[in-house]
């Protein structure tokens, strides 16, 4: 069969992404939906092949999806709560970081006092975390496909979980302003997104709030294996915040792990002169891990 002129000028990208899209099938009639995004889109080869260009694509059959596919269960497929991405079951079911510190959100046993060793012997730069989830489960492959897969389904959907979080805090505790932890620009470039940035700007949308992302001045080495003393050695002056900031601050990142990040990026918003510093996060990595 002789293709068209439209068929004959598209990429072999373009024909990737149009294979991917096509192989999103709704079966309305036995209320059955098969939707594996991360898993088309590597199918048809394009995840981490084609850098930045793959994550606009991404958020592009995103947007289509989420527009063809409303009112079910982002984590079983089931009927969801009115205007919210998932059911009643499932929201209870996620890894609450109930008993945490109030400093610094790390999940303690139910017995233990309000604020861990840790924050005790040598506190944060931050005052307070908001942390609502333990990175444990559902929430730890849902990060893993954000950050890793470029999914902005999951992402979009860690900024709802965040936004409830928030939904019981009173008017006095709003921040005046969201503080997106960054990833050096080369390693953001490498990887084709910012995870920090892209959260915050989605939350500053849903919450009315203007946000700002600093400057990360230097690479540094990788965290892994390093103790909280190690990493807050490590990042030392790796931020620094333009301009003046207003009184009350909320950082924004997906995961938090020990601190060490956040708390650098605090102590440049408090030279910035942000008065009061929250840490915002989606997941708390429990004790241990």
């Amino acid at each position: 069969m002789t293709k068209s002129i439209a068929e004959e000028r598209l990429t072999s990208s373009d024909q990737s992404w149009r294979m991917a899209t096509e192989a999103v099938k709704v079966e309305a009639d036995s209320r059955m939906i098969r939707v594996n995004l991360v898993d088309m889109l590597k199918l048809a080869g394009m995840v981490g092949r084609v850098g930045k260009k793959s994550t606009m694509a991404i958020d592009c059959v995103d947007r289509r999806l989420r527009r063809a596919l409303p009112g079910r269960c982002a984590f079983c497929l089931g009927r969801c709560l009115p205007d919210a991405p998932w059911c009643r079951a499932c929201l209870i079911a996620l890894p609450w970081n109930r008993h945490a510190c109030v400093q610094c959100a790390e999940p303690l046993p139910e017995s233990a006092p309000r604020y861990c060793g840790h924050c005790l012997r040598r506190p944060p730069a931050f005052t307070v975390a908001r942390i609502g989830l333990r990175y444990e489960d559902e929430i730890a492959a849902l990060v893993q496909r954000f950050k890793f897969g470029h999914d902005p389904r999951a992402g979009h959907l860690l900024a709802s979980l965040m936004s409830e979080t928030l939904a019981g805090l009173e008017s006095e505790q709003w921040p005046d302003m969201l503080v997106a932890l960054p990833r050096h620009p080369q390693r953001a470039r490498e990887q084709g997104f910012d995870p920090g940035p892209w959260l915050a700007e989605r939350l500053a949308a849903r919450l009315r709030l203007p946000w700002h992302q600093p400057q990360r001045l230097r690479e540094t080495p990788s965290q892994r294996g390093l103790d909280r003393l190690a990493r807050r050695r490590n990042l030392k002056g790796a931020f620094v915040v333009d301009g003046a900031l207003p009184e009350r601050v909320a950082l924004v990142d997906d995961v938090m792990t020990t601190g060490a990040s956040l708390d650098a990026l605090a102590t440049a918003c408090r030279a910035a002169g942000a008065g009061y510093v929250e840490a915002w996060a989606v997941a708390r990595t429990p004790l241990g891990h």
